[in-house]
């Protein structure tokens, strides 16, 4: 083996701009593939975790996920029901204390009640709906990142004012209301309620900023009519993997519909899959793409050292050597380009990640999500390596199969004897 790597060694090292250009190829397949896989997988979980930090890892919702059963199907396979009135009822989970201190028993992590509702802001003259959500402050900081959002005064600012309202910055500009306004809140009831605005908060989000606003849960029950009701229980886990047990047992114990943060984005789960799928495909296709120059090079070695392999199959070499001999040429070249090529990846990926984008004001500097993986290295080199050795064992096979007697005697020799063959048989 160590006399047909010193062989394949020779070969490429005479041809030694050829190899250069195949290796560069190679290494430019490899760097901008990992540097890709890099972007697109940083990109991926930095969204994750935003995303992760914006909602709740398991949300109890104030309804079933199926539909009661009424007595009568119950009892009977076939049953018809006509003008059926809905029971009048407050919808919501009640009695949230209980509910609260069966839950802490045994998840781990951090939890809050919370009441949404449809309101009517006026300030001044001017209207504008939003959805209102009484907190418990103390509570809802453990579980929401609201309070990195605050931009004038902070969400425990409402454990001191019973009456008090954080409101979203967008929205206050459109009413032309500042911190220290009073404003009045009407529900869709009809009930109306004064409210101080004591806080700012500005997410980024348009949806957000112009229509939520935040109030103490005792304030936000009593303007929607629903004393000791909420409609909400947020969890956040300290092992964010138990979110779906949680959520089933949750679900079972209260009987009340459970979400986990991966049932509510399963179709952007599904969606993160495919688009892995693409990046491995496209770094798949840079590198094949990479292997046609080491097939040229391989391809054109073979073609010009024709004589020195009869020599070697004439010494006794088998074609199995002989394939093994340009199989190794363009592993040569494929370990060199993945080496280079992934000093240029590592150097291309920690540019990237000193990228700044300055989007808003409102927003802090943000640089490109670069995620370091040995993984997208190890991938990167064996797809270069296995392209390498497509594109050397194609040409190695042609070269194995060549007969030393018909390259010594060269195509002139050859033509000649047919020549004198054929004269041959005329003169007979």
């Amino acid at each position: 083996m160590i006399l047909l790597f010193r062989i394949a060694a020779t070969h490429v090292r005479n041809r030694m701009r050829q190899t250069v250009v195949s290796t560069l190829g190679v290494a430019l397949g490899v760097g901008f593939s990992v540097a890709m896989a890099g972007l697109m997988e940083g990109s991926q979980r930095d969204f994750m975790s935003t995303l992760i930090e914006a909602i709740p890892h398991v949300e109890i919702q104030d309804e079933q996920r199926a539909p009661a059963l009424q007595p009568a199907s119950e009892r009977f396979d076939a049953v018809a029901f006509h003008g059926l009135r809905p029971k009048e009822d407050l919808r919501g989970i009640r009695n949230p204390t209980e509910a609260l201190a069966s839950l802490r028993d045994w998840v781990n992590g951090s939890m809050t009640q919370r009441l949404s509702g449809q309101a009517v802001l006026r300030y001044s003259g001017q209207d504008i709906g939003l959805t209102l959500t009484g907190v418990v402050p103390r509570d809802e900081l453990d579980v929401s990142k609201i309070e990195d959002d605050m931009r004038q005064g902070s969400l425990k600012d409402l454990e001191v004012t019973s009456n008090g309202l954080v409101l979203g910055r967008k929205a206050a500009e459109r009413l032309g209301a500042d911190v220290g306004d009073t404003v009045t809140l009407t529900s869709a009831n009809g009930v109306a309620k004064r409210f101080k605005i004591v806080g700012l908060f500005h997410t980024g989000i348009t949806a957000s900023d112009e229509g939520f606003a935040y109030a103490p849960l005792k304030a936000v029950q009593i303007l929607l009519e629903k004393p000791d009701i909420i409609n909400s229980i947020s969890i956040r886990l300290s092992d964010i993997g138990e979110a779906n047990d949680v959520a089933s047992r949750a679900e079972r114990q209260l009987g009340y519909k459970a979400v986990s943060w991966e049932e509510a984005n399963e179709g952007l789960m599904e969606a993160f899959f495919v688009r892995n799928v693409i990046m491995y495909t496209v770094v798949g296709a840079i590198l094949v793409v990479a292997g046609f120059g080491i097939f040229n090079i391989v391809s054109t070695i073979v073609h010009e050292k024709a004589k020195d392999i009869a020599i070697l199959k004439s010494l006794g070499f088998p074609e199995t050597d002989i394939q093994q001999i340009f199989v190794l040429e363009g592993l040569v070249i494929g370990v060199l380009g993945a080496i280079a090529g992934s000093v240029l990846g590592f150097g291309l990926s920690s540019y990237l990640a000193t990228v700044k984008f300055e989007l808003t004001t409102d927003v802090e500097v943000t640089r490109l999500p670069i995620y370091f993986s040995v993984l997208h290295y190890v991938i990167a080199c064996l797809l270069a390596l296995f392209s390498s050795a497509i594109a050397g064992l194609i040409p190695a096979r042609k070269a194995a199969r060549l007969n030393p007697v018909d390259i010594i005697r060269g195509p002139r020799d050859c033509s000649r004897c047919r020549t004198d063959r054929t004269s041959a048989a005329g003169n007979t």
